[in-house]
């Protein structure tokens, strides 16, 4: 009696059953088996129908785990896109909140600086008032004491002109005899020079 191992060495080679199938018989079984197929042809047709029912089976199967494999890496290499997209959405937050703060900072201080502008604005009006007053100011006090030089020129013309009277009109007087007119005239004479 042949061993088992040849018996679905036969199954394969005559039938195209697989050894994964006949690998729960035993030897008696592949035996009766082999023989069942050899005298019964309706036997053979259903073995073959199963035998190729089990290689498009096979074929399912394998083309099944060939798009699982590719659906896994595929899975792999999205879930690893997934997490680079999440942490490079957590670094565009984190600089987008560091821009946020930024941009609030520039805010409070464009603020304040225009606040300063303003605040300088205004006391620049101030000092422009404050300078055209002073001018104004200026001009009169310009036109006073070119209208004091004037008046002290014409007073000292004035005062020129009375000396010199007095002193000719003295000079007269001193040709006298009297004593004591000329000594009230020299003493009246000397006030009146300074």
């Amino acid at each position: 009696m042949p061993s088992k191992s040849q018996l679905q060495a036969t199954l394969k080679e005559k039938y195209g059953i697989n050894k994964n199938i006949t690998q729960r018989l035993s030897a008696a079984d592949c035996e009766n088996l082999l023989n069942l197929l050899d005298t019964q042809s309706s036997a053979e047709r259903l073995v073959e129908v199963f035998v190729d029912k089990n290689n498009e089976l096979s074929n399912n199967n394998r083309y099944f785990g060939q798009r699982r494999s590719q659906a896994e890496k595929k899975f792999e290499r999205l879930q690893a896109e997934h997490h680079q997209l999440q942490k490079s959405i957590a670094e565009l937050e984190a600089k987008n909140n560091n821009l946020g703060e930024r941009k609030q900072g520039l805010f409070e201080e464009q603020q304040a600086l225009e606040a300063e502008i303003n605040k300088l604005t205004s006391e620049n009006r101030n000092l422009s008032v404050k300078v055209q007053s002073l001018t104004t100011h200026n001009d009169e006090l310009v036109t006073a004491n070119d209208q004091l030089k004037k008046d002290n020129k014409e007073l000292k013309n004035i005062v020129d002109q009375i000396r010199l009277r007095l002193a000719r009109d003295t000079k007269l007087l001193l040709q006298y005899e009297d004593s004591e007119i000329r000594k009230a005239l020299i003493r009246l004479f000397r006030w009146t020079l300074g």
